[in-house]
């Protein structure tokens, strides 16, 4: 798919790889903290955390991913980010993030939250944020390669291939549809068969 071997490897990974690399992680971050703020600030900060995840997948989505350049290395750079992923959906291994950027972004955003939050709020802060990642990469997964049976399930699923495959300027919330709902984003109604 790209012309350097080295590159096509970096962008693709197996859906198996962020819960190896994160899950440890998270339950690090989330059990050094218990000690220092007590279980339910920590847990309190965690949910604080995944939130932010929440609105932080939303506004990626919607404005970095789906901000598409004519021309150049910004086209370049869009395509490699996200339009490989709009232009083959369903290839298996470009449906999670590749940790050539994962693990970079999940410091950057611990470096940045302990700057704003301290050191001992930004643990389980960080914890229920990467925990919010993992749930939004694997709930991409599954929406793209399973058919779901609960009602929610199938909703999301019906949203996500709408995003892909009728209007990529709605639906952006993968793992937390509700903020397209509240962002007036939310597909529209299904159209009559």
């Amino acid at each position: 798919m790209f012309k350097s071997d080295t590159l096509d490897r970096l962008s693709r990974v197996h859906p198996a790889v962020p819960p190896a690399l994160f899950g440890p992680a998270v339950t690090a971050l989330f059990v050094v903290d218990l000690g220092g703020n007590g279980v339910l600030a920590t847990l309190l900060l965690a949910f604080a955390g995944w939130v932010f995840w929440t609105l932080t997948e939303y506004w990626l989505h919607r404005v970095v991913f789906h901000f598409e350049p004519e021309d150049g290395i910004g086209a370049k750079l869009h395509w490699i980010m996200h339009g490989v992923h709009h232009d083959h959906p369903n290839d298996p291994m470009r449906l999670v993030m590749p940790p050539s950027l994962s693990i970079p972004l999940a410091v950057l955003f611990w470096g940045v939250f302990t700057l704003v939050l301290g050191s001992t709020a930004a643990l389980p802060f960080t914890a229920g944020f990467l925990a919010g990642y993992l749930i939004y990469d694997m709930t991409h997964y599954y929406l793209h390669h399973h058919r779901p049976r609960s009602t929610f399930g199938k909703r999301m699923r019906e949203a996500h291939m709408r995003h892909h495959f009728q209007d990529d300027t709605r639906g952006f919330g993968v793992s937390a549809p509700f903020w397209d709902r509240a962002f007036g984003t939310a597909p529209g109604p299904r159209a009559p068969k």
